[in-house]
């Protein structure tokens, strides 16, 4: 059974940070291409950043130097470390995990970016 868990969001300010964690267990985890994603209320789901399992790391204009995303394949694990915070980057952010022919989301992480 597939699993995807997020954590690590919270309120923060502008200008902050936070780094957001995604577990996965049930899949050959390195063999995995992981995704973060977010949704604020109103607004469709967007892909904010990826990382394939090589490594190969993809980023939404919107976050690029700001947004860093990182893998440990060691403890099964996609980090998001986010600076340089906006109110817009307020939303519930998810991670999804494809393996062997399927997209997992994790239930998600509220983020709130306000003074």
């Amino acid at each position: 059974q597939v699993q995807v868990v997020e954590s690590g969001g919270g309120l923060v300010q502008p200008g902050g940070s936070l780094r957001l964690s995604c577990a996965a267990s049930g899949i050959f985890f390195s063999a995995s291409a992981v995704g973060w994603y977010r949704q604020a209320p109103g607004k469709e789901r967007e892909l904010v950043a990826r990382v394939t399992a090589g490594g190969i790391t993809n980023y939404a204009d919107s976050v690029k130097g700001r947004f860093t995303i990182s893998r440990d394949n060691a403890v099964n694990t996609v980090y998001l470390q986010m600076n340089s915070l906006k109110p817009e980057d307020t939303a519930v952010y998810y991670c999804n995990v494809g393996w062997n022919g399927g997209y997992y989301f994790g239930q998600g992480t509220q983020v709130t970016v306000s003074s």
